[in-house]
Order: C-alpha cells, then structure tokens, then sequence
C-alpha cells in the first residue's frame, strides 16, 4: 500500500459560529484519518490558514461577515476540495454549482456528514492526493456560483498572506493578463487569477463594460473617445489613461457616451 494511503486527510474548519465549529469537531472525533490542522471564525482568517497549511479539505460556511464562503473561495488558489456549510438552500445548490464536494445544511445531522465524508473518500480513492488534479480557478468557480442578478459590489484579492479589499465603486479599469486579471483602482494594480470574461459576469454591466477583449472600463471613468488610428480608438479616463477599444467595443461605448 502506497504512503499516501496512510496519510492523514488535513482539514480546516472555517465559520464564524463557535457551536458550528464545535459541532463539525465532534463529528470528525472517531476518524483517526483525518486531523484538523487549522479553525478559523472568519475568512481573514481562513484565507491565510490555508495559503500557508494547505489543507486538503476546508468546511466553508457561507455567510460569514467581512468575508462570505463565496469570497473566501475565490482568494484560495490552489483550491482544496470545498464541503460549503450553509443554513440556506439556495446558497447550497450554488455551492454545489462550483464544484464543491458536497455541501452541508445547517443544523447539521450526523448521517449527512458521514455521506460527505464518503464523497471525500471517494476524490482520493486511486489519486493519492487530494489536491493532484486542481479545479479550474477558484475565482472562476465562485464567479459561476454567484446567481446572475447578483453583482459584485466588492473584489477580494490575496497578496501574500493579507486580503484586499477593492469596491466596485472605486475600480477603474480591468486588465486581462494571461490567466490573471489586473485590477486597477486609485493609480494601484492588483494582481488576481481569474479570466476577465468570468469577471465581466460578475460585474454590473450598466457600471462596467468590456470594451476590447483585454478591458473592462468603468463607465464613469471615462470622459471622451479619441480616434488613435485608421478605424481605431481610444477610451481616455479622467486620469488621462488611454485604453484601446476594439469595434464591438466602440458601439457599446458609443451608445452609453451619447445618452
């Protein structure tokens, strides 16, 4: 039998309610396989637990201040396998949604915990390690569970070990850089993982749009359209940065400009 066989599943519970955590404690008390590296009462903490424990599984409640379960899953990259506790239906099916492995309601019963255990049981049985096959970006994920009327009026980044937090409100332009997106807010870049077209969804399209396949502007960033060469322009925003705009994006923009 392989070493890994005999490895310990290293989980973390994250929620803000200490009976919830206490509960989810008890539950995992008979199985000697599993050891519990890191508890943690909101997402601030979560997000630095596992960036430097990597667990590989996290019990994630969802509504949680500061940071929700949804938020928090978009700062862990690589993601472990997610078990989302909600005490919401709704939130419970978006959970599952995103490739979590299960999800759990609240008050939770020890019989559907168990059945979420053989789900985890069941992603590491031939594989050796949990994490050996990541999900898509975890950003992506959550982007994907958010439900379609719902915007995003803040952004989480992780920088290292810390979260920041940008507004929506305060979000100039968006960069599409490989596999990452640059956030540009107040003159600072912020580096995330995530596909600008997932965060195009998650954006409130009458505040933001895409206006060429690398960019998406806020619209009260921009004051004028500038032609730059034959059949091409540019979108100047009122610190006098120019963003080209593509002729898709030239309509889109034209349109909003002359309302």
């Amino acid at each position: 039998m392989s070493p890994e066989a005999h490895r310990k599943l290293r989980a973390a519970i994250v929620d803000d309610e200490d009976l919830a955590r206490q509960v989810l404690r008890e539950y995992l008390a008979p199985h000697a396989d599993i050891e519990i590296v890191a508890q943690c009462a909101n997402g601030f903490e979560a997000v630095k637990a596992v960036a430097e424990l990597k667990p590989d599984l996290v019990f994630l409640d969802i509504q949680m201040p500061k940071l929700d379960g949804f938020e928090v899953l978009e700062l862990l990259d690589p993601a472990p396998a997610i078990i989302f506790v909600t005490a919401h239906d709704n939130h419970a099916i978006r959970a599952f949604e995103v490739h979590a492995v299960d999800y759990l309601l609240k008050p939770v019963g020890a019989d559907r915990f168990e059945a979420a255990l053989a789900r985890v049981r069941e992603r590491l049985e031939g594989r050796g390690e949990l994490r050996s096959s990541p999900p898509p970006s975890a950003a992506d994920l959550a982007a994907a569970a958010r439900p379609p009327s719902q915007y995003l009026d803040r952004i989480p980044v992780r920088e290292g070990t810390s979260v920041v937090i940008i507004p929506a409100a305060k979000l100039d332009y968006v960069e599409a850089q490989d596999d990452y997106v640059a956030l540009v807010s107040q003159g600072k870049k912020h580096l995330k993982q995530q596909t600008i077209s997932s965060l195009e969804t998650a954006l409130d399209p009458s505040r933001f749009l895409r206006i060429h396949r690398s960019y998406i502007v806020n619209l009260e960033r921009v004051v004028r359209l500038e032609p730059y060469a034959k059949d091409s322009y540019v979108a100047v925003l009122a610190d006098r940065v120019q963003l080209p705009v593509s002729r898709a994006g030239y309509s889109r923009l034209r349109a909003f400009l002359d309302r």
